[in-house]
């Protein structure tokens, strides 16, 4: 893509406005939570220390709209009192020298920039205390004051923790979403089956609800126990549903076990979106009867045999078990030793050094990221003290605030925020030249302001910003600056913040392009450890954990949505493919998805510890790995991948790997697993 081409796509997607679900109760609690802190600073304090603590307050509620599922009144604890410390010690610093605060300024911003490695929410949170403290920093006159400045911002997060604690809204509602969406995807999957045998699914969602039940101690002990088991469940499912749908291991492509198959599928949906709503409102469970009929009837037995028949029985089975967990209080709450815990904020700390130092390498994007916004919030700050403009701390901010790790969103985000300010500007110029608002006044409409950032934050970045600059115009209108002494320099400066952070990322960029061939080798070897794992427990089933295939599973998954944002992101970057077409990449990337699917075919049929060994399954498990590590290090190294082991073993009709109790399962997955690796090849050739 060219740079024209990459430009006007960013600029395309920063104006972007989403149609989304809006949460007004939220949005009122967070204003509210800015109410109190503005209206009893004004009473008590003054307008300096209002501004402070609506900062404060303001920043909190932000925190907790991230999409973290960390408890909501720790992320504003956490974002209060980390921009309470930020703004007194830069004020301490700030206040002496100007050299040492552009040092503390360059430590606080590439130390928010690596924090980024800790996941998007950590990163947003940091960024965001840097650019807030900018302003912070210049409301005290003393170190007396700095302190009390400190306390109100504080403060506010501490209001917008407590609101959050004594006024919940659809407890526990993010995670039922999350469950939801995850039974609603298995049904949709379910339904696409009856028309595709073999069509895709994307484990997004079960992704999704698998972070959503990584749960803190405290909230294990008062989850809802309809929220425990249903994801596990999900989980099962979708092996069992691909295998009883495919042609090559289920029932035969036309015939009356094929009508049966359809009719399966269909009330298996069914049942799944009517757990999905039950789940998703705390309903009980209702379920047509004929859906139920359905996989409850014996003519099965007759028409379905082998492996369909164990394929349609083990649906049946987790189905009523899917139906069962998800009543309400359908049994006791879990025990914190029952859960996925998720470690405390004091314990996650040496995780977050641990992805922190593996970033420290030249290549790292998170690194250059760091580098990158370290060196235009100086720039910044410098330009815009030289600059004939009063809050020369607007540029820094601007930039601290727009700039991402990747091209996409850094770019978007500096035409999105401009326009954005430009018309949230004008609309408050207007409002203010009308009103003519006093203090309590500018206040209010900050309040409401904010409010509407709120409720409007997830429909794009653009719109926020449009809310957001009128709320900062009406709050530095609260200490009686006049609208024409921000807004010629806010609207300058932002331009200045925005043509830096576009500039450096041209300068010094992290470009995701040249990096697929690794993402893409890292996928085949993790889908090549799955289905060597899915193989080892064919061939030693008294000795196999199930928990090696899970992990083994999962760690595919992972690759797999690294792989597709990393397709995502080059999507939007102007540079070559670099040995790597948009083409090879779809057909490649279609390909190592195939083969997963096809170990997970393997998976829906694991033998239990009873049953004997599989002769030959364990040379064809080494075969496999060893293959997929082989094409994963020839995809770094710009090679085309071969897979003679399997081939081999494959090719042998005879080979005792295929002496199963059902071998026609086993053959097919075999011959579907060489053949999804040789169009790995070929598109890898193009």
């Amino acid at each position: 893509m060219s740079w024209l081409r990459a430009l006007k796509h960013t600029a395309r997607t920063g104006m972007k406005v989403e149609r989304t679900r809006l949460e007004p109760l939220v949005a009122l609690r967070a204003a509210i939570g800015l109410a109190i802190v503005i209206g009893f600073g004004l009473a008590f304090l003054g307008p300096g220390a209002a501004a402070s603590s609506a900062f404060g307050a303001f920043m909190a509620a932000i925190a907790t709209f991230q999409k973290s599922w960390r408890p909501r009144p720790v992320l504003a604890l956490a974002s209060g009192l980390t921009l309470a410390v930020s703004t007194f010690v830069g004020y301490l610093v700030g206040s002496s020298h100007t050299g040492l605060f552009l040092a503390l300024l360059a430590v606080w911003t590439f130390t928010a920039g690596l924090l980024w490695a800790a996941g998007p929410t950590a990163g947003i949170i940091a960024s965001g205390n840097v650019a807030v403290m900018l302003v912070t920093v210049t409301l005290p006159t003393s170190v007396a004051q700095a302190a009390g400045h400190a306390a109100m911002i504080a403060a506010g997060g501490v209001v917008q923790a407590l609101l959050i604690v004594l006024f919940p809204i659809r407890r526990w509602g993010a995670q039922r979403d999350a469950l939801a969406d995850a039974l609603a995807a298995e049904a949709d999957y379910a339904r696409r089956l009856r028309h595709d045998p073999v069509c895709a699914f994307d484990p997004q969602p079960l992704m999704r609800a698998r972070d959503a039940a990584t749960v803190t101690a405290r909230q294990a002990r008062r989850r809802p126990a309809e929220l425990h088991g249903a994801r596990g469940l999900a989980e099962r499912v979708r092996p069992v549903l691909a295998s009883l749908a495919d042609p090559a291991v289920g029932a035969p492509a036309e015939g009356p076990a094929r009508d049966r198959v359809r009719e399966l599928l269909d009330a298996a949906g069914t049942v799944l979106d009517a757990a999905a709503r039950a789940i998703r409102h705390g309903d009980p469970v209702r379920l047509p009867a004929p859906a139920l009929a359905v996989l409850k009837s014996p003519d099965t037995v007759d028409l379905l045999t082998g492996a369909p028949q164990r394929a349609a029985r083990r649906l049946a089975a987790l189905l009523d078990d899917v139906l069962e967990t998800a009543e309400p209080r359908s049994g006791r709450l879990v025990a914190p030793d029952e859960s996925m815990l998720r470690p405390t904020l004091t314990a996650l700390v040496p995780t977050v050094l641990r992805s922190v130092r593996a970033e420290l390498h030249p290549d790292s994007p998170i690194l250059r990221h760091a580098v990158r916004v370290t060196g235009v919030a100086c720039a910044g700050y410098l330009i815009g003290q030289v600059l004939p403009f009063g809050h020369g701390y607007w540029a820094p901010m601007a930039s601290v605030m727009i700039m991402r790790p990747d091209f996409s969103q850094t770019y978007a985000r500096a035409v999105a925020r401009f326009t954005g300010t430009l018309v949230g500007v004008a609309v408050a110029t207007g409002i203010v030249q009308l009103a003519q608002p006093g203090m309590y006044l500018s206040g209010f409409l900050a309040v409401v302001s904010a409010g509407l950032m709120y409720v409007l934050m997830r429909t794009g970045y653009a719109v926020s910003q449009v809310c957001v600059s009128a709320y900062v115009v009406f709050l530095l209108g609260m200490g009686g600056v006049r609208w024409d002494q921000t807004v010629p320099d806010r609207v300058a400066l932002t331009l200045v913040g925005g043509l830096l952070a576009m500039l450096a990322y041209a300068l010094y960029p992290a470009w995701e392009t040249p990096r697929l061939r690794t993402r893409l080798a890292d996928w085949i070897a993790a889908d090549g450890r799955y289905a060597a794992a899915v193989l080892g427990h064919y061939a030693a089933p008294a000795d196999a954990r199930r928990a090696d295939v899970r992990t083994a599973l999962l760690a595919a998954r992972d690759a797999r949505i690294d792989w597709q944002d990393a397709v995502d992101r080059a999507a939007g970057e102007p540079v070559r493919h670099r040995g790597l077409s948009r083409a090879a990449a779809d057909g490649a990337g279609e390909a190592v998805a195939a083969f997963g699917r096809n170990a997970m075919l393997l998976e829906a049929h694991l033998p239990d510890r009873s049953q004997a060994p599989v002769p030959g399954a364990a040379a064809m498990a080494e075969a496999v790995r060893a293959d997929t590590e082989a094409g994963a290090k020839a995809v770094r190294e710009r090679g085309v991948p071969g897979w003679e082991r399997v081939r081999a073993l494959v090719s042998q009709e005879s080979a005792p790997v295929w002496g199963a109790r059902d071998p026609g399962v086993l053959r097919a997955a075999g011959e579907q697993l060489l053949e999804a690796l040789d169009e790995v090849s070929e598109a890898l050739r193009t």
